[in-house]
């Protein structure tokens, strides 16, 4: 059996029912490209071939996702394997639980293979911030994949698995999905239970999905999709059936695509890009108009304030004293404290730490913290008013530019943080939002994003599968 280039889970799924491949032969695939790519992409951290060619022999195809492979990033926990979130200070770490969205996957007849690399903690937007090495672009291994979801975006792009799970808290599944050319789907914050997602930034982390078409996306939010009680975040909105309106298309629809998202700013690849789906989602009857949300030159900044000092909290727990590295030159709790969180921790997790730190302490957190949680508000407004006008859909850009070259290092952290200028609001507003490839002139891919209201993700999905056809 030939697996194509890019395999989707809907055309491994019927090839399973057809009875024309086993479970077997798939995972047995996903290996051998995994061992054949993998040496020059840095994708994947590991994987338990063994483990899956078990978990293949009883696979129930019965299951909406049985027998098909999945790679899970290395910061959702996966019971009996490492979670080490790239991190030298988890490298030990073995999962003594599955995260919920695994379990909901293996009821599902999935099987989990392969721990997928990332900017350490989720703390990144290029892949290169890890301690296992950078993950390559598939499309141009001298540039970056994007971050923090770097691996799952390279081994759907570079057709080693036919999907990943991802984290998004600032844009880490929709940029690297952009970046690569492949589908990225961050759903409605609680939207699908976070328990087993090692914390970033708990008010704004969220797991979404990386695959090479819609209609995977729509299978996958399916079976993950739905509250869970151990996530006191999770969401008690019921699970539509997310594949029912993927083939109803755009005509009536009303999408607004904000002037502040229009910026001289954006390369040249990118406004082509947003160009080209303006016009087709026109051809294919949908109104387009302009809106403004006034307050997006204030996303960035707020996001890093929050973010940060959501880190700066959740990262305490790595002490070198309950579990985690531990330096052991150490001869007092202080000096254990400070140098195995030294040494544990990376460069980019370290900037973050002292950052939220700072904006937390007495007296800066009514100056930063404070007026960073009022602008949330205010991003979150924006978007609000912009549906109540009548607007069903954003439309927008994924990243100012296609991905940069490995190493840029003439950009500062700030230029860095901008990056993310496009993704960040989502965030904020806990909106669902994704990422679809466009087939731009270009030498790198290059997304556009849609944004919907609060659990609209059948819209969203559906105007994303308008886009993704009329391209294909």
């Amino acid at each position: 059996m030939e697996m194509t280039d890019k395999p989707s889970l809907a055309s491994l799924r019927r090839l399973l029912l057809e009875k024309q491949a086993t479970p077997v032969e798939l995972v047995e695939m996903c290996a051998a490209r995994a061992e054949k790519e993998n040496p020059q992409l840095n994708a994947l951290i590991s994987w338990d071939k063994e483990k899956a060619l078990r978990a293949a022999q009883q696979a129930d195809l019965s299951q909406p996702l049985g027998g098909l492979p999945i790679a899970i990033k290395d910061n959702i926990c996966i019971d009996g394997e490492p979670t080490r979130c790239a991190s030298r200070m988890l490298d030990s770490f073995v999962s003594p639980y599955d995260a919920t969205a695994v379990r909901r996957l293996k009821a599902a007849g999935a099987i989990p293979f392969g721990r997928t690399n990332m900017d350490e903690f989720a703390m990144g937007s290029s892949g290169e911030n890890s301690a296992y090495g950078p993950t390559l672009n598939p499309a141009n291994p001298a540039h970056v994949p994007g971050g923090s979801s770097s691996g799952s975006a390279a081994v759907v792009a570079a057709g080693i698995f036919p999907a990943a799970l991802g984290s998004d808290t600032g844009g880490s599944v929709r940029q690297p999905a952009s970046h690569c050319g492949v589908v990225g789907l961050k759903p409605t914050y609680g939207r699908i239970s976070r328990y087993g997602l090692v914390a970033f930034a708990s008010s704004l982390d969220q797991i979404g999905t990386m695959t090479n078409s819609v209609e995977d996306a729509a299978l996958l939010l399916s079976v993950l999709a739905g509250h869970d009680p151990q996530d006191s975040t999770s969401s008690l909105e019921p699970v539509p059936n997310f594949a029912a309106g993927l083939r109803d298309g755009v005509r009536g629809l009303r999408i607004g695509v904000p002037k502040e998202y229009m910026s001289g700013g954006n390369a040249p690849e990118v406004a082509d890009a947003l160009q080209r789906a303006i016009r087709t989602l026109e051809e294919q009857g949908a109104e387009i108009t302009e809106i403004s949300l006034p307050h997006a030159e204030a996303a960035v900044a707020s996001y890093y304030i929050i973010a940060c000092a959501e880190a700066s909290s959740n990262l305490a727990r790595y002490d070198g004293i309950r579990y985690g590295f531990r330096d052991t030159s150490a001869t007092d709790p202080d000096t254990l404290f400070s140098r195995s969180r030294a040494a544990g921790f990376g460069e980019e997790v370290k900037r973050r730490i002292i950052l939220g730190t700072y904006v937390l302490s007495g007296g800066y957190y009514d100056a930063y913290y404070a007026r960073a949680q009022k602008a949330r508000a205010l991003v979150a407004q924006d978007f609000a008013h912009a549906f109540e006008s009548g607007v069903q859909l954003i439309l927008g850009p994924v990243s100012p530019t296609p991905a940069p070259k490995i190493g840029a290092r003439d950009l500062t952290p700030l230029q860095i943080y901008l990056a993310d200028i496009y993704t960040i609001p989502a965030n904020l507003a806990g909106l669902p939002a994704v990422s679809v490839p466009c087939p731009a002139a270009a030498p790198l891919p290059v997304g556009v994003q849609l944004l919907a209201a609060h659990f609209e993700e059948p819209l969203l999905l559906r105007a994303a599968a308008a886009l993704e056809s009329a391209w294909s």
